[in-house]
């Protein structure tokens, strides 16, 4: 028995080329050690450990690129069924979802600004 049925609109970023579709990807992710780590601690500590997943996080940033896609089959607009949707926000599936949502997440924290190339590494 169904009882609800659930859709996901979803960009095609399998098709984004670079330097054209878009200028740069991130995503922040945890190294392996660092989670050990973390989790000794924490074990050792006596540390209870929860974890959560904001299930629209992509959904909430920005993108700075012009993106455009195609209506989803079944929801063409009967008025203009060859104009296509320009992305105001990231969207599920584009390279760029993850670096606007990261983004959106620490200027909330922190003043972001653009201080150029990296100049010296440490090697930490």
């Amino acid at each position: 028995m169904i009882v609800r049925n659930k859709a996901r609109l979803v960009a095609q970023g399998f098709c984004q080329k670079e330097g054209i579709d878009y200028e740069e990807t991130f995503a922040p992710v945890a190294r392996l050690e660092a989670i050990r780590i973390l989790l000794a601690f924490a074990a050792s500590k006596g540390f209870k450990l929860q974890q959560m997943d904001v299930k629209s996080a992509f959904l909430n940033g920005f993108i700075e690129e012009e993106v455009y896609v195609r209506q989803p089959p079944g929801f063409e607009s009967a008025k203009f069924p060859d104009r296509v949707y320009k992305l105001r926000k990231a969207l599920y599936g584009l390279k760029q979802a993850p670096r606007a949502c990261f983004a959106k997440q620490m200027s909330g924290e922190f003043e972001m600004s653009l201080m150029g190339e990296l100049q010296f590494f440490l090697g930490l």
